[in-house]
């Protein structure tokens, strides 16, 4: 599970929006290191696939290829480092980061989670399972999801609900097969990507205590360092 909230006003979707492009540009330099072609590059390909979605300038797509693949004489090196520990109510968190500077990261993530609880490497990632997650949307009437997930050699699916968005769960390594098989069943895939999911989320039913795990979330997601954040959260 990603970030499950959503930006408000004008100015902070407009924030909001400078912040994806900004992740998905680090994506594309650390997955171009692997080569500037995404037909070669699965890694790539998937990555271009997810700014073409959220509209990025052609531009700045081909720039951050290029740069990530060392054709550029500008070259920044990102490192993937992974956080884990509890926002506010004990729920689990796993945070990635890609980051130029570990001992600035560090130390922005220890301040920011003074709401809750930084932890050790392990200490809630075995709650966790790391896995490739597709959001996909049925195209045709009689697409099913159980016959696309068998089709496609996903692992699983969870159904749509009222945006009619079905998850596929896949193996890491299957994540681009399926990826591609899955338009052959009639859906179209929206997203993409290796993440993490809870094996027993945790449930927060009071609306103010609610409003502090949100608000801690808020505030990891919104680090420049941050590129994904992964909530226990039911």
């Amino acid at each position: 599970m990603g970030a499950q909230w959503k930006a408000k006003g004008k100015a902070a979707a407009a924030a909001a929006k400078g912040r994806v492009f900004t992740k998905l540009a680090k994506e594309i330099m650390v997955a171009a290191r692997g080569g500037p072609d995404p037909d070669m590059n699965p890694r790539l390909r998937m990555a271009v696939d997810a700014a073409k979605k959220a509209s990025m300038p052609r531009e700045t797509l081909e720039r951050a290829i290029k740069k990530g693949a060392g054709l550029l004489d500008e070259h920044i090196q990102y490192e993937l480092v992974t956080y884990e520990g509890f926002a506010p109510h004990r729920v689990p968190v796993i945070v990635e980061c890609l980051t130029d500077n570990n001992n600035r990261t560090a130390q922005s993530i220890r301040m920011l989670f003074r709401k809750g609880q930084l932890s050790t490497s392990g200490s809630v990632a075995w709650d966790f399972k790391h896995l490739g997650m597709i959001e996909a949307k049925a195209e045709r009437a009689d697409a099913d999801p159980e016959v696309a997930a068998i089709e496609a050699g996903a692992q699983d699916f969870e159904p749509g609900d009222e945006d009619g968005v079905t998850l596929f769960l896949t193996d890491l390594v299957d994540l681009d097969a399926v990826s591609r098989a899955l338009p052959e069943q009639g859906f179209s895939v929206l997203s993409a990507k290796l993440g993490y999911r809870a094996n027993n989320p945790v449930t927060v039913s009071n609306e103010n205590e609610h409003a502090e795990v949100e608000a801690f979330l808020e505030a990891i997601d919104a680090d420049d360092d941050v590129q994904n954040v992964y909530v226990g959260l039911a």
